[in-house]
């Protein structure tokens, strides 16, 4: 077969894929409650022992208190991501803050939060 056509089969079915995501909805992020955040911590850590879940307002990210500390969960398209918060930098952003990982696999995350949520997850945060 020629390269070209290859080429073009290639492409082709690359976006006919991302299409059929997008009008499916799975490259939406996702919405969580308490519950489910609760949840979906426990899929990524199932040994954690969660004290507290503080949910952003606008449901794409959690603050979960567990018995070794707090760590933060965020949507990531369909899926979530969730990190213990033990090596990061916390940077103020325009839209709330950005956690700033020390590690490869996760070098940072954008939290989107009101005034009011983000002396309130600054407090949370704070390891004193």
């Amino acid at each position: 077969m020629p390269l070209e056509i290859l080429l073009v089969l290639v492409v082709g079915g690359l976006a006919g894929i991302t299409l059929l995501l997008h009008l499916t909805g799975r490259s939406r992020r996702r919405r969580m409650t308490p519950d489910e955040a609760r949840s979906e911590w426990i899929r990524h850590f199932p040994d954690d022992e969660i004290i507290d879940v503080t949910l952003a307002n606008d449901g794409h990210s959690a603050l979960v208190r567990t018995g070794v500390g707090a760590g933060l969960l965020w949507s990531l398209g369909a899926d979530t991501v969730a990190r213990h918060l033990l090596d990061f930098d916390w940077i103020e952003h325009p839209v709330g803050f950005e956690v700033q990982f020390h590690e490869f696999g996760t070098p940072r995350a954008i939290i989107r939060l009101d005034e009011t949520e983000r002396r309130h997850w600054q407090h949370l945060m704070d390891p004193e």
